[in-house]
């Protein structure tokens, strides 16, 4: 048994280094976590992409224990398995489409350049507060017709649920008040309907009639909300570190905007916005990378950052590198369960990191990498702050980019 307690605050901060030892003595791992509970790990590339197709790792909190959040918010396409899943993920994918969020580059761009403007060009600001958070928070809420949402106290609830200081009993404190802000919503949105993403989700029927009930909705809303920002926010912020910290790396994508595509890929893949897809529970005996998982609810974790960076599948993976051929990470997970809103989050990520650079282009560090705070989750990696300094302004031309 590892317990990977004993790394301390190091472990969040770092967790690349710890994983590289997990995998020079194997691919699977019983480890007992930080706060106390006892999981298996699956971290590396060839065994975590099986792990994350391989039905016979349920996705349902009602195969194993401490489900209270998830009770509390209702089951949604992250909570569940086919046939479920195919059915939650068909009535929101028909709205959720492509060409929707294509659609939406003119707004990210215009909110995008509205935050960019309201930065002061001296001093030093947190670019998670100021610009890497509201992005990506602001499109969601108008994406799903979210009116007037308290931004400070959602955040707050968010980071509680997914980075929790005090394990289930934080993560209860606010799930609650998310729940009931959602039945509200759904209320709202009911009686008063809009052209949004949730107003289609409330009338959207399949063919045979079916269609998503209340808790469905409020799950779903949930997760739309949470995931649809959360994700977004670290890749900005982290592709930026990664960026800021890689001089080089930072002078060639700014010398040639076609590597942007590249250098949003190497982020995902190098300090992705999820450190681990969230719990699998075994249905029955599973073997991964020569480890036998027993039956009965055994709690898996298919750590992406870890396989992320396996130098059996990507060499070099500790190199942050956005010339290296792009595709094949798991950052957005694996088969079924593949990210619903990876197309939103490359866009916005594109979008946010081409127009940030281009109008501050002397964007610098304002504090030692070392002394950055990352949120202790192990589902999330993510910075709690970015202090940097923005630098004078200069405003490119008018044309929509990304």
């Amino acid at each position: 048994m590892i317990d990977l307690g004993t790394y301390g605050a190091a472990f969040f901060t770092d967790p690349y280094s710890v994983y590289a030892e997990l995998r020079a003595k194997g691919p699977v791992h019983r480890v007992r976590l930080p706060r106390g509970e006892e999981v298996w790990l699956v971290v590396g590339y060839e065994e975590a992409r099986a792990a994350l197709a391989d039905p016979r790792l349920s996705k349902s909190w009602q195969r194993a224990s401490g489900s209270e959040i998830e009770g509390v918010m209702g089951d949604h396409m992250l909570t569940t398995d086919p046939p479920q899943h195919t059915r939650l993920r068909r009535l929101v994918a028909r709205e959720f489409t492509t060409r929707r969020v294509e659609a939406l580059r003119p707004r990210v761009q215009e909110i995008t350049d509205e935050l960019l403007a309201a930065l002061p060009t001296s001093g030093s600001i947190d670019l998670v507060d100021a610009f890497a958070f509201p992005l990506p928070i602001t499109v969601i809420c108008e994406l799903l017709g979210v009116p007037s949402l308290d931004r400070v106290a959602f955040r707050a609830m968010s980071n509680a649920m997914l980075a929790p200081s005090n394990g289930v009993a934080s993560r209860q404190a606010a799930a609650v008040p998310m729940r009931d802000y959602l039945d509200e919503l759904i209320d709202r949105k009911s009686t008063e309907p809009g052209d949004d993403l949730f107003s289609a989700l409330i009338r959207t029927t399949d063919e045979d009639g079916d269609r998503l009930s209340r808790t469905e909705l409020r799950a779903m809303a949930f997760l739309l909300l949470v995931a649809g920002h959360e994700t977004t926010v670290n890749l900005i912020a982290n592709g930026v570190l990664a960026l800021l910290t890689h001089p080089e790396q930072l002078a060639a994508l700014t010398a040639d905007w076609s590597l942007l595509d590249g250098a949003i890929e190497e982020t995902l893949r190098y300090d992705g916005p999820v450190q681990n897809a969230t719990s699998r529970f075994t249905l029955e005996p599973v073997e991964i990378g020569g480890v036998t998982i027993p039956a009965g609810g055994e709690t898996v974790l298919v750590v992406l950052g870890s396989a992320d960076r396996d130098p059996d599948r990507f060499p070099g993976g500790d190199d942050f590198d956005i010339r290296r051929p792009h595709g094949g990470h798991l950052a957005f997970g694996h088969g079924v369960h593949f990210c619903l809103g990876a197309p939103l989050a490359r866009l916005e990520g594109r979008v946010a990191l081409r127009s940030l650079l281009e109008r501050h282009p002397d964007l610098a560090l304002d504090v030692d990498p070392a002394a950055l705070s990352w949120r202790s989750s192990l589902l999330v990696r993510g910075l709690a702050a970015l202090p940097v300094r923005p630098g004078p302004a200069r405003v490119p031309g008018a044309a929509v980019r990304g």
